[in-house]
């Protein structure tokens, strides 16, 4: 069995946060198992496998995504402005519901943390239902849930988007996500490989000239590359 506690120091949470967020987590996957199978929110339904493959996947990108908000904060000019993170495409709740939770139990000793808030855009109303049961069962105040296509959020509504659902990232969607938003925000997507990378972005670099590519270590999946690429708008 993997050890859930041990993984999420690995990925970067502060070990004091470790066993809270390991409670909420264990939970969150209790539920994905119970709906799997009505909501097709994961391509499995196996403890460990949900474990390593998505939570600690989701988690990987925390310390960075972490940064990049707190860079946010830093230039922001009103400072009780929160700063708003969607996961789009959110389907079974990843990366959203990993990152939010973390950044609930760690906002207890981080202020910075606490006013970052977080919502989850999916299309499929069943899916937010599940969504939102999940957020009231890991008592996430932090958390909301957008029942939306990408297409139909306002102009500007989010200062950091992040998705791992999205393959490839191709040039209608990267205009919607450039669209919606923030100037100087930020899109972060979860990928593979680097070869992948160069020529999914090659295709899409008259939208996006630059950009970042962050390395993520997850605990169990050492032999697979896995990355963050980042852009900022």
């Amino acid at each position: 069995m993997v050890d859930m506690i041990k993984g999420l120091a690995e990925c970067g949470i502060p070990e004091a946060h470790c066993a809270e967020l390991a409670e909420k987590m264990e939970a969150y996957i209790k539920e994905i198992i119970l709906f799997n199978s009505a909501y097709n929110l994961t391509n499995t339904s196996d403890r460990d496998e949900l474990v390593v493959r998505h939570i600690f996947d989701s988690f990987a990108a925390f310390s960075e995504i972490t940064k990049l908000c707190e860079n946010l904060a830093n230039e922001r000019s009103e400072v009780s402005q929160k700063i708003v993170v969607a996961d789009i495409g959110s389907g079974g709740g990843l990366p959203g519901i990993p990152l939010a939770a973390a950044f609930f139990v760690c906002a207890k000793d981080n202020k910075e943390l606490a006013d970052v808030s977080f919502e989850l855009v999916e299309r499929m109303e069943k899916r937010c239902s599940f969504l939102e049961n999940c957020a009231a069962i890991l008592s996430l105040k932090n958390l909301t849930v957008v029942n939306s296509e990408a297409e139909r959020v306002p102009e500007k509504a989010y200062d950091l988007i992040t998705f791992r659902a999205f393959r490839p990232l191709d040039k209608k969607m990267t205009k919607t996500l450039l669209r919606i938003v923030k100037d100087k925000g930020y899109l972060c997507a979860y990928k593979a490989k680097q070869e992948n990378i160069k020529e999914e972005m090659t295709a899409i670099s008259s939208l996006v000239p630059t950009y970042d590519v962050q390395p993520l270590k997850v605990p169990g999946l050492e032999d697979s590359e896995r990355n963050l690429v980042i852009i900022r708008k």
